[in-house]
């Protein structure tokens, strides 16, 4: 895997990828350093002069007014971060942190902040070396960037807080010296520098929808051995039916339905046993082209997001200017993950209708009720279903938007926050959901091909057929199905079920 070096500019969502969860290597561009220095050149220039300059010279928040001495520029960052590292709750996973220091990093690099190089180094040394540290989920208001959560990342910069090394928890400074990494004391600038952005939603964000439009492909798929365990009708999928609409999603869904299905032998043609299938096998190329859309929409927010300079103030160097905004508010991003929560949820409520058709014997065009054979000493996958139901409904709960909701802070200096923190972490709790509806609408379409007999499948289908019957054989009688729910997501986690399909059909889309 090749070294992803950061300017600040150019980092991909596949490159983020690389990093936060295949522990790619890191390195600065020598544009980068030349920038970082000659900002940090103006910082220590303005500190010199004693000029009065928000979060070099002053306090932060409420206590912007609050003149700062050179003496104390040190004990001012310090105290930042140790007054500010608040968060509460669950840890965030290894990934979420390695990518939350690769877009801080990222962001220090454009050389609008301030940071020394050491001190971005420091990070960066860390991300190459595993030392990730403990960041508690919670505490973030989503303006004035992710503030709490960051501060914990910077505890350990300098030798406080908790970390992750070789896979045990320790304190932040054992971490530091087992991985021989020097900790840092924070001078001028720095410590806002470091806790003033939106790293750790666009982080969760990313991470988020990366999977997401990987999970869409396998939504494809499902609905695809759906389609072949009822018998459903292609034609709705015909690409003259999606053009002539012109939303790209939608034509794309159709496109991925007729490759998985070409040469099969278990769908029908409208006409030959009915006129029409119901809306959550005809429209799949609708609901589902709308899900890749959003999809496709938050990942352009994302990746302009990962390069964007988040804290503040700014600094300006070839004006020889500092200018205090407001680039850490989180709004763009609070709506983006909102939305992709929302377009996650659309496939697990699709996915959960076409379970239900599998199961229902009213609906399924012929199956035994709850695909089990002797049903009434068997309950088969009648529990399968309440389960894809209850997912879906909390899914609701969760696609409530964050980013509707604000509270003031600091006094009232801070009187409207985005809550983009929470929208990333709903967002990917909705993944998890979805994730658990697929594996049960999988299970349920290749236990409804073999009730109805196997009589070949598209080239796609079989793939995906083969590899769950490989690790998973056919419910004959009741049996523990949490069991066989948890190895299917596993699979999906995997991605295994989309590359070995790709490779018979071409690239989804």
């Amino acid at each position: 895997m090749n070294k992803v070096l950061i300017d600040g500019n150019s980092l991909t969502l596949d490159q983020f990828i690389d990093v936060a969860r295949f522990n790619a290597k890191v390195g600065l561009t020598l544009q980068a350093i030349d920038k970082v220095n000659k900002s940090r050149d103006l910082v220590d220039k303005f500190v010199n002069e004693n000029k009065v300059v928000y979060g070099i010279t002053t306090g932060f928040g409420k206590f912007s007014d609050v003149v700062i001495t050179n003496g104390e520029t040190k004990q001012l960052q310090k105290n930042l971060i140790i007054s500010h590292a608040c968060g509460v709750g669950n840890i965030l996973d290894e990934e979420i942190v390695r990518g939350i220091m690769l877009l801080r990093a990222n962001a220090l690099s454009k050389g609008y902040s301030g940071a020394r190089l050491l001190t971005i180094n420091t990070l960066i040394e860390m991300l190459n070396k595993g030392v990730h540290p403990i960041i508690p989920e919670k505490g973030s208001l989503g303006a004035s960037g992710d503030l709490a959560p960051l501060a914990h990342m910077v505890l350990v910069m300098i030798g406080e807080g908790e970390a992750i090394y070789n896979g045990e928890r320790m304190n932040g400074k054992k971490a530091m010296d087992r991985a021989n990494i020097p900790t840092i004391e924070l001078t001028s600038k720095e410590g806002l520098a470091l806790i003033n952005g939106t790293q750790v939603m666009t982080s969760i964000g990313a991470l988020t929808v990366y999977d997401s439009i990987n999970l869409s492909k396998t939504a494809d798929i499902a609905a695809a051995l759906t389609v072949e365990a009822l018998n459903g009708i292609t034609d709705a999928y015909d690409e003259k039916v999606h053009k002539v609409r012109q939303q790209i999603g939608q034509i794309n869904s159709s496109k991925n339905l007729l490759s998985i299905l070409k040469n099969s032998k278990m769908t029908t043609r409208q006409g030959e046993m009915r006129v029409q299938d119901a809306y959550s096998l005809r429209c799949t190329p609708q609901i589902h082209g709308a899900s890749k859309d959003c999809f496709n929409y938050v990942k352009e927010k994302v990746e302009i997001e990962m390069n964007a300079a988040t804290d503040n103030p700014l600094i300006f160097v070839d004006e020889e200017e500092v200018i205090s905004g407001g680039n850490f508010h989180g709004q763009p991003m609070a709506l983006s993950f909102d939305f992709l929560g929302i377009g996650l949820s659309e496939l697990a409520n699709l996915s959960e209708r076409r379970l239900e058709r599998l199961v229902n014997p009213g609906l399924s065009n012929g199956l035994p009720a709850f695909l089990v054979e002797k049903g009434g000493v068997n309950s088969g996958f009648m529990i399968v279903q309440y389960v894809a139901a209850a997912l879906v409904s909390e899914n609701k709960i969760l696609a409530h938007p964050a980013s509707v909701d604000s509270i003031p802070s600091s006094a009232n200096q801070e009187d409207h926050v985005s809550m983009g923190t929470i929208a990333a972490r709903k967002a990917r709790e909705i993944l998890g959901n979805v994730r658990k509806v697929l594996a049960m609408e999988i299970l349920g379409a290749c236990q409804g091909i073999d009730l109805r007999g196997n009589k070949g499948l598209g080239i796609g289908t079989k793939e995906a057929y083969k590899i769950i019957r490989e690790q998973l054989p056919t419910v004959r009688e009741d049996r523990i199905m949490y069991l066989d729910i948890n190895k299917c997501e596993d699979i999906i986690k995997s991605n295994i079920i989309v590359e070995k399909v790709e490779e018979k059909v071409g690239t989804l889309l």
